[in-house]
């Protein structure tokens, strides 16, 4: 792990039931989120976890799932949300609460195909 993306783990704790409120507000969680889309590599987000994507800018044109409360806001950022147990848009796995099983196996699937092309907003395409 390189040392920026370190410093920027120390005080976020996944398990926290404010994580995801406490990253969208804060700048250097967003830059790390467009800066790893800017990569074109897998990401997988899980539950409240799209909600950095929509403040990253880099949900929209993007397909995905989510936790039903944040589904209106991925919509207003120019997402597709779809309610399907897992959800692959060129490389963003997305899944809803109750799908792990799935979830891992498709995050797995993607992280063997490896990095994809980068578009506009940090998206990928085919």
């Amino acid at each position: 792990m390189c040392g920026r993306c370190a410093r920027w783990r120390r005080g976020h704790n996944p398990a926290d039931s404010f994580a995801v409120d406490k990253l969208v507000g804060d700048a250097s969680a967003v830059r790390f989120v467009q800066d790893f889309f800017a990569t074109g590599k897998p990401v997988g987000v899980i539950c409240h976890g799209p909600w950095i994507l929509v403040e990253a800018d880099v949900a929209r044109g993007r397909t995905l799932t989510s936790y039903p409360s944040i589904r209106t806001d991925l919509r207003n950022a120019g997402a597709t949300v779809v309610d399907e147990e897992v959800v692959v848009d060129q490389g963003l796995v997305s899944r809803s609460p109750d799908d792990i099983p799935a979830f891992c196996a498709k995050i797995v699937e993607e992280f063997a195909e490896g990095a994809h092309d980068v578009a506009d907003a940090g998206a990928t395409t085919a």
